[in-house]
């Protein structure tokens, strides 16, 4: 039977659909709190998805919108760091309250590869806090090779670099490993890094093109509970429930 080597998962969307009832109600807290007449709603933060990074999507919606007031450019920076500050310890009070469920099938394939001793790491762009949070508080039984978030590397996802120094620290052969992601983003810094991408997609993820990835399912599935269906690719004995077997399948 031939396994992954090692897992990489990508947070938000994939682990927790964070994006719509997390982070985006934590940002306009923030915001709220800051005094900044600014609240993205869904549809807003769909479109400012598509930048990676919270602190990312601040600046530009600064420059592109405004906040409301007019804002000192040469405090702007500051402010951002202390707006995304505050907005992640909004979103961890969120986490570690327990309102945010798991997607289906994570926990179970997760289990599955502690038990068969294949790693698993988090690679993600959100901030070193908030996956810390992730994984201790929603996640308390599951055992991490390594988490790696935030600024640790310079150039956010599509670019490769966060799957790269994953691939550095683990030492592992890249097409024998397989990410797990749920954005067009995510999945071309998976495949630039060389790694088999599984897509998993989300409600602002659903219409993206996910032409680099070997598979693209709803979820991973549960046999007792949400099963997932194939958007594109194959795998054998596929029922609603992607084991880790059939993700081993999936490497070339």
């Amino acid at each position: 039977m031939t396994l992954p080597h090692t897992l990489f998962f990508d947070m938000d969307g994939v682990i927790i659909d964070t994006e719509k009832d997390g982070h985006r109600v934590a940002f306009n807290s923030a915001f709220k709190e800051f005094g900044f007449n600014v609240s993205w709603d869904v549809e807003e933060y769909g479109k400012l998805l598509n930048i990676s990074g919270g602190k990312e999507r601040m600046k530009h919606y600064l420059a592109t919108k405004g906040f409301g007031t007019e804002i000192d450019p040469k405090k702007a920076d500051d402010l951002i760091i202390n707006l995304h500050r505050r907005k992640t310890e909004l979103f961890i009070e969120l986490i570690e309250g327990g309102s945010l469920p798991l997607r289906p099938g994570i926990q179970r394939l997760m289990k599955e590869a502690n038990d068969d001793n294949v790693p698993i790491c988090i690679c993600t762009t959100a901030a070193q806090k908030a996956a810390d949070a992730v994984a201790n508080a929603s996640l308390p039984d599951i055992s991490f090779s390594h988490i790696l978030a935030g600024d640790i590397v310079k150039k956010k996802k599509p670019a490769p670099d966060i799957y790269l120094l994953a691939l550095e620290k683990t030492g592992k052969d890249p097409t024998k490993c397989v990410v797990i992601e749920d954005s067009r983003n995510g999945m071309l810094a998976g495949h630039r890094a060389g790694i088999n991408v599984l897509v998993t997609t989300s409600i602002y993820t659903s219409g993206e093109n996910f032409d680099k990835a070997t598979l693209v399912t709803s979820c991973l599935g549960d046999s007792d509970g949400e099963r997932g269906s194939l958007i594109s690719g194959s795998v054998e004995g596929y029922g609603g429930v992607l084991t880790l077997p059939m993700l081993g399948a999936l490497i070339s």
